[in-house]
């Protein structure tokens, strides 16, 4: 409980210390604008054109922030991404979204560690789970639920043919000390293997990896980051309770759906957003109707305008 005052304290401060900063570049920019009137210096200009542009990011991010209000938005967040049918193109496209997404936390400034990685047989990702670390990282990430759609001409595909790819995407909350999720002992099966992947930071060389499967519900989860095998089984145990706690929040909100008749709810088996690439170019969001031709942009990480539009959607 102790930490989580404490945790909470820190995120406050934070806050404060973001508003704080904005108020003085305000301030600092109202000066340059006074100076800027008495002396047209083309170089000033320069600065407080990009004072101002800094300031609109800045309170562009703000805005998104003011809008989170799930109980776990503050948290960081667990985002796993497996590949559908389709072989190399599906995996391909699971790769794809992992650098997307790496992208979009770089720019944001989030720390990210790659859990588990499981190579695609000839090219891509058959399955990779990422923490993300940073202020509102759930909140941001939650949006993201769900079934991502690629059309494209496949890269795959000798006879230059048009493929339709799919890619599932779970975020779940780090779950901090507050929450108990009760996991008995002997509803696990533990195995440890050989860490396997790209190389890198995706391979060790001792059976340090660790795989828990929980016999009640069939939940896998796996974790291969550190070459501490009881670093692995704690990070794993971490992902096995946030599943868990999403199976039950998704039970609960299905029941609350059969009794309101209210079918908005996101579940799992739902296609959030389609990429398109052949033979036009288009994201589009499938709740929101957000989209946009630039998909390189998307790609590159610029989610924001996807992550904005979701939030206010839900409001």
């Amino acid at each position: 409980m102790a930490k989580t005052v404490q945790k909470e304290h820190g995120q406050l401060q934070d806050i404060i210390k973001d508003w704080d900063e904005r108020w003085k570049e305000l301030e600092d920019t109202e000066l340059f604008l006074e100076m800027l009137m008495e002396d047209k210096d083309p170089e000033l200009e320069e600065e407080v054109a990009d004072k101002i542009e800094s300031m609109d990011k800045g309170l562009a991010m703000a805005e998104l922030e003011c809008m989170f209000s799930g109980e776990h938005d503050k948290a960081n967040a667990m985002v796993a991404i497996h590949a559908g049918a389709g072989g190399t193109e599906a995996q391909d496209w699971v790769d794809m979204l992992l650098r997307m997404y790496l992208r979009w936390a770089e720019i944001r400034g989030f720390k990210t560690n790659i859990l588990d990685y499981l190579a695609g047989d000839e090219a891509g990702v058959k399955s990779v789970t990422i923490m993300f670390t940073g202020r509102f990282a759930y909140g941001y990430l939650r949006s993201e639920l769900g079934i991502h759609r690629l059309v494209r001409i496949s890269p795959f595909d000798a006879s230059g043919r048009r493929h339709t790819s799919f890619a599932s995407v779970m975020v779940m909350p780090e779950l901090d000390d507050s929450i108990k999720v009760d996991i008995e002992d002997k509803d696990l099966r533990i195995d440890t293997y050989r860490a396997s992947g790209a190389g890198g930071q995706h391979v060790n060389k001792t059976d340090s990896a660790i795989r828990i499967t929980h016999l009640t519900t069939g939940v896998v989860v796996q974790c291969q980051s550190e070459r501490s095998q009881h670093r692995n089984k704690e990070t794993a145990m971490k992902m096995l309770a946030a599943q868990l706690y999403e199976l039950e929040k998704q039970k609960h909100a299905e029941q609350q759906e059969d009794l309101s008749g209210d079918k908005k709810g996101i579940s799992w088996g739902s296609q959030i957003r389609s990429y398109v690439m052949q033979p036009y170019r288009l994201v589009k969001d499938h709740r929101t109707e957000h989209e946009t031709g630039n998909v390189d942009s998307v790609m590159d990480g610029n989610l924001d305008p996807f992550l904005k539009a979701y939030l206010l959607w839900g409001k």
